[in-house]
């Protein structure tokens, strides 16, 4: 059985889930299924949620995690992906396609990130349009540009 629990963050609600020996999901937004879980502030969940306090105030810049994000074969190479990408710093859909091997894949990239169930530890949000703008963010534009601005060292 998975364990959930929320933190309110300078980003909104965030739920950070565990099944006891690494951390599966995290969601903002109320976007989480509760249901099969059991609510309960795991050591683990407590590292993660001291960790991301860590980055959104601009102390941490890497994560120190087990991560199991679950997906297809594709979708966790693309997660592993962006995983790479390093702080501070963007990558294009195409960009990343060619990545992962497959340099025409710029939408299956997209659905990778949308299905993403790790945001920030897994950063999604480090992925934009070629053009440069921001697109796509299952916690939203204003989140994503949040993250980003702290990443870069500026504020909105």
């Amino acid at each position: 059985m998975e364990n959930i629990f929320f933190y309110d963050t300078s980003i909104g609600r965030v739920a950070i889930i565990d099944n006891g020996m690494e951390i599966t999901a995290v969601g903002l937004k109320d976007r989480v299924d509760c249901k099969d879980k059991n609510v309960c502030e795991t050591e683990l969940i407590k590292i993660a949620a001291n960790q991301l306090n860590e980055y959104l105030e601009g102390k941490r810049k890497d994560f120190e995690l087990p991560l199991n994000p679950k997906g297809t074969e594709f979708q966790k190479k693309v997660w592993e992906a962006l995983c790479n990408i390093p702080y501070g710093e963007t990558r294009s859909y195409k960009q990343v396609a060619e990545v992962v091997g497959n340099p025409k894949a710029c939408r299956a990239v997209g659905m990778a990130n949308n299905r993403n169930p790790i945001i920030i530890f897994v950063p999604c949000h480090r992925v934009i349009g070629s053009n440069g703008s921001l697109v796509g963010y299952g916690g939203g534009l204003d989140i994503k540009e949040k993250l980003l601005l702290l990443e870069k060292g500026t504020t909105s």
